[in-house]
């Protein structure tokens, strides 16, 4: 992930630390595998939100911040890093980035109590937001050839849902045979295998060195990104929009944002050209992105509360019933080139945004009892209409920038994913809370403080009813599993008007695929270009 300049390799700063050739798609493996372990671990915490819930006691807002903390962090860092690996080379920034993700792993394994398991949740997003930007822009890089291009995005975005379905299913695994903290001790010999095989495989490269790097606007960029979404966190947490508490970090970090995107239109070297907003494909695809990642996230939690909460599933349980979503979204991804190529942008997206709100609507139907059927073709449509929306948002977003511009693209398209990941929990949560909260605060029986209490989420009130016993406690755990499916059919409601809203956007890109002529030059020192390759033939290929 790199500024404007990025795209460029000349001078001594692009020189690669070895020389030996590489064949791309042995680079697009390695890639991959790092992709996986961020992947992996944005969704392996999920199904053992309610095991930590019990062993820590985390407060709702502390645990929001706990599945939180990791996207968000990972979001306002992924310019600078992005920008940073320019010029210091983009492999010393990835190899740093799986250092210390594992040593935040280790932290957050053994973490006594919430504040050190949300701390150790945030490292993890510093070593997400330097691992993030070297997949997607150097996948840019090595594939200048935009049907090999889409391509790899396809295997990338299948490995991407490859993670979200092996997390959910080997953190209930875990959860069931070991403790909460074993979901983030597998990263650890994961990235005792990845780094060596990264430096050994990976060439260094870097962007052109025209002009300083912009501290300040690096910095600039990260707070506000943060403090907009943390006063957006404020809100959905039940805080008004006039309290202190959300009130400033949300004006703080959207007075920085205005302020970094005017010092980047008059600056000579930008780290990010804003410019590449106006472009239609470029804007609309981003605006896509995070209403993509809005959904699925959100809903994601949601459903994982429900299966395990109403229905009553262990985790593993709830890893197996999220499958069929996972992998309807790999079968997206490895069809999406020839989606691509046959149907162009536009429609690609829209329908994608359309089969995704049809399948958030079949999901009311599930309601206090188990309805398998229901639940796995919901699940399948989600897959595979969001994967199909993202896969074809970041090819346009990738390929409508100009190529000497890779790199800013590929910065905010990670950060617009990151973006909406964090406001679908903050603001789907926001829903679902202000939709089951009045469900319990009134129910016949119940002291008025237990009821308060029960209100601040499903597992807390269980816990309440246990407390209460009796006629009373039956009562209220009656009532908060109804105020839950309640709240739950209102979030997806929401969901599926926000996505439908996607795919009137998404009339805005373009009607075909438009594929320029191959690069002849390697896109790296060490990559053989797509005619480099094609000449060497099975001596490079195989």
């Amino acid at each position: 992930m790199t500024g404007t300049s990025s795209a460029g390799i000349s001078g001594p700063a692009a020189v690669p630390r070895h020389t030996r050739p590489v064949n791309r798609w042995t680079v697009l493996i390695v890639l991959c595998v790092s992709l996986l372990l961020v992947a992996l671990d944005a969704t392996v915490l999920h199904v053992a939100v309610p095991a930590v819930s019990e062993d820590l006691r985390p407060g709702a807002i502390a645990l929001l911040w706990i599945v939180d903390a990791y996207p968000l962090v990972a979001a306002s860092l992924l310019i600078l890093f992005g920008t940073l690996g320019d010029r210091v080379g983009r492999r010393r920034i990835l190899l740093l980035g799986y250092t210390i993700f594992a040593a935040a792993s280790a932290v957050a394994a053994f973490a006594p109590d919430p504040r050190v398991l949300i701390a150790a949740r945030a490292l993890l997003g510093v070593g997400g937001a330097m691992i993030m930007p070297a997949t997607l822009s150097i996948l840019r890089q090595v594939f200048p050839d935009r049907r090999e291009r889409a391509v790899a995005i396809g295997v990338w975005s299948a490995v991407a849902a490859v993670g979200a379905a092996v997390g959910p299913v080997l953190g209930g695994f875990l959860v069931e045979h070991f403790w909460w903290g074993s979901v983030f001790l597998i990263n650890i010999p994961l990235m005792a295998v990845i780094l060596p095989v990264a430096r050994w495989l990976l060439p260094e490269s870097r962007g052109e060195l025209d002009g300083p790097w912009d501290v300040l606007g690096a910095v600039m960029a990260a707070l506000g990104i943060l403090g907009a979404i943390l006063g957006v966190k404020r809100i959905g947490g039940g805080a008004a929009p006039y309290e202190p508490s959300a009130l400033v970090p949300l004006l703080v970090g959207l007075v920085l944002l205005v302020l970094f995107v005017r010092r980047q239109r008059r600056r000579e070297h930008p780290l990010i050209d804003i410019g590449m907003f106006v472009r239609p494909a470029f804007g609309t695809s981003v605006g896509c992105i995070v209403l993509a990642l809005l959904a699925l996230v959100g809903l994601e939690l949601i459903a994982v509360q429900y299966l395990q909460l109403v229905l009553g599933l262990s985790p593993l349980q709830t890893g197996l019933r999220l499958l069929p979503l996972t992998l309807a979204a790999m079968g997206a991804g490895l069809l999406g080139s020839r989606m691509l190529g046959s149907f162009g942008p536009r429609a690609m997206v829209s329908s994608g945004f359309v089969l995704t709100a049809c399948a958030v609507l079949v999901l009311t139907l599930m309601g206090q009892h188990d309805r398998p059927g229901v639940l796995t073709a919901g699940f399948v449509l989600l897959g595979f209409g969001l994967e199909t929306t993202l896969f074809g948002a970041y090819e346009s977003m990738l390929s409508d920038a100009p190529a000497e511009q890779a790199g800013g693209a590929a910065a905010i398209g990670e950060t617009s994913y990151q973006l909406g990941a964090g406001l679908g929990i903050a603001l789907l949560g926001s829903v679902m809370n202000a939709a089951y909260a009045p469900g319990v605060a009134r129910v016949p029986g119940v002291p008025a403080d237990a009821g308060a209490s029960a209100g601040k989420s499903l597992g807390e009130a269980y816990e309440v009813s246990d407390h209460l016993g009796g006629s009373a406690g039956a009562s209220l755990r009656h009532a908060a599993r109804h105020a839950f499916v309640h709240g739950m059919h209102i979030t997806l409601v929401v969901s599926a008007g926000l996505l439908l809203l996607g795919a009137v956007a998404a009339l805005r890109l373009p009607r075909r695929m438009e594929c320029g002529t191959a690069a002849q030059r390697p896109a790296v020192p060490g990559i053989p270009s797509p005619r480099e390759h094609a000449l060497a033939g099975a001596d490079v290929s195989r």
